[in-house]
């Protein structure tokens, strides 16, 4: 399954305790990534300095479902039941 274009689902609900250029201290769930594009591409995308998270996300039915809206509340739902 490729990405789907201008989605960024997993650039923005789920929390990254990573560095991220730019957000030193990562990210919380439901923030848009400084490293997003208006167009919601990543300007880490290949780079060495993209957060190994980041890349371990791989597109899935599941996760991505039918739309973006899908994919941002599996995300989110994800999100809340890994949280102790």
């Amino acid at each position: 399954m490729q990405c789907r274009s201008g989605c960024a689902a997993c650039c923005i609900a789920p929390s990254i305790s990573s560095p991220i250029p730019g957000m030193p201290q990562g990210k919380p769930a439901g923030v848009r990534c400084v490293q997003l594009t208006e167009d919601n591409r990543c300007q880490l995308f290949g780079r060495p300095e993209r957060p190994t998270v980041c890349g371990s996300l791989q597109p899935d039915p599941d996760m991505c479902g039918d739309s973006r809206e899908q994919a941002l509340r599996w995300l989110g739902y994800v999100e809340q039941a890994t949280q102790p």
